[in-house]
């Protein structure tokens, strides 16, 4: 009796051990409701600037070192430090919010669906003192990645399309 309950159990060990072996079906990827979330993301990093809600700029954007955003120029942000430093500049009632559109939004999402990359043309159009302080025709690209559930921007890079 005792043999015959050991081989049982047995049985049973070896069969739990190689269910777990088993890949599991991994949910569909909702791969359009990730690109309209993606570009969600992305106009948030822009369109934030209309009521000032930096909150809604922060969540656009990864909080780590390895955030990086070059503008045109020789302007480079590295880091999510650098973010919260620049942004200080947005809070100046001079600097104020007149419209942005972006054109021609190409996203493209990884197998994996956990990257996505993007290209768009930007216009981003402001006023400083009264005076225009715009993006106009700027070509903008970017790599977001997907962490804790929700899309963020990890690198991106602007271009006027005059250089």
């Amino acid at each position: 009796m005792k043999k015959s309950k050991l081989i049982f159990l047995s049985l049973i060990a070896v069969m739990l051990f190689l269910s777990g072996c088993i890949k599991q079906p991994v949910p569909a990827l909702d791969r359009e409701a990730e690109r309209r979330e993606i570009a969600r993301v992305i106009d948030s990093c822009i369109g934030w600037f209309k009521t000032k809600d930096f909150d809604l700029y922060f969540s656009a954007v990864a909080h780590d070192s390895n955030f990086i955003a070059v503008h045109p120029g020789n302007n480079v942000v590295r880091g999510f430090a650098q973010v919260l430093e620049n942004a200080k500049i947005f809070e100046r009632p001079e600097f104020q919010y007149v419209r942005h559109e972006i054109n021609d939004l190409n996203i493209h999402l990884s197998r994996s669906g956990d990257t996505a990359w993007f290209f768009c043309m930007l216009n981003d159009i402001n006023t400083w003192d009264g005076r225009p302080a715009n993006w106009e025709n700027t070509r903008w690209t970017g790599v977001l990645e997907k962490r804790d559930g929700r899309w963020v921007i990890v690198q991106q890079h602007f271009s006027f399309a005059s250089e």
